[in-house]
């Protein structure tokens, strides 16, 4: 046990600990009450939280500075032993400091890490947090499940981020046509449909998408949609390829596939939708 004489020698520096956590306990409540904004709200508690850690460690070493030396060599031997054990925290570490100071993504983004999509809600030291998208669940519809994912995955697999430099997708479907049909007026009424839905989103791409381009090595790409037709062996097909803000590509198919049926309703037999019909016929044979 140590004397008392050396544990009073170490009341300040308690104190002071119990004084920095207070401190710090004080300071992210104020920031959670008074900072409306989410986004800046999670970097000032964070940024606190950092800064917290940083002084409680000083503290701590400041305490322990007269004893170090003494210690080097066993200090040495284990802290060896101890980064062989924990090798996959410090690649998650470093895979923190890769996020903090790269551009792989943060919080807020939409990402794929690992196989797994969702929405970044939290980056820590250690882990990633997302807010799971898919699974049993249908489009990009959260399904309630939250996933931590090791930092160190940054170093190990692909990052797929729909949200980072260009926060667009292109998204794509096909309508196919009966035959006898005026392919005319369906390609019409698809490109008048698909172009009241996305005409903002065209928009707003066609700046960010120059912007990308004087960045990376990338050709300048076509934003605004566009309608293929093919004919194949049972009807006549149409291929509507658009640009849409990621976080609304289902509504936005949603209410472009409601204009087309109504404008189909309205043609007045002019534009039939296909469908693959299956006739089974049973030939029986008599005997003569």
């Amino acid at each position: 046990m140590l004397p008392l004489t050396s544990i009073a020698s170490y009341t300040p520096s308690i104190l002071l600990l119990l004084a920095l956590l207070a401190g710090i306990l004080i300071l992210r409540g104020l920031a959670v009450r008074s900072i409306e904004d989410v986004s800046a709200r999670y970097r000032v508690r964070k940024a606190i939280g950092y800064l917290g850690y940083i002084l409680f460690f000083v503290v701590l070493l400041s305490m322990f500075s007269s004893r170090v030396a003494q210690f080097s060599v066993v200090i040495g031997a284990v802290g060896a032993g101890v980064a062989f054990a924990l090798q996959e925290v410090i690649a998650s570490v470093a895979g923190w400091v890769a996020l903090s100071f790269g551009s792989f993504y943060k919080p807020g983004d939409r990402v794929q890490l690992g196989g797994i999509k969702g929405d970044v809600i939290d980056i820590g030291i250690l882990r990633t947090t997302l807010m799971e998208l898919g699974g049993w669940v249908n489009g990009d519809q959260y399904n309630g499940r939250i996933v931590r994912i090791a930092n160190s995955y940054v170093f190990k697999q692909p990052v797929f981020n729909y949200s980072g430099e260009f926060p667009f997708l292109w998204d794509e479907f096909t309508i196919p046509v009966r035959y006898g049909s005026n392919w005319k007026v369906a390609q019409r009424m698809i490109e008048d449909a698909v172009s009241d839905q996305v005409e903002d989103f065209t928009h707003r791409s066609r700046d960010i998408w120059h912007n990308v381009a004087r960045h990376f090595m990338i050709e300048q790409a076509r934003v605004e949609p566009m309608v293929t037709l093919s004919a194949t062996d049972n009807w006549i097909e149409f291929t509507v390829r658009y640009i849409v803000d990621y976080k609304a590509r289902r509504s936005t198919k949603d209410a472009i596939m409601r204009k087309i049926l109504e404008a189909v309703d309205r043609s007045g037999g002019k534009v039939q939708l296909a469908s693959t019909t299956i006739e089974l016929v049973n030939q029986i044979q008599k005997e003569a």
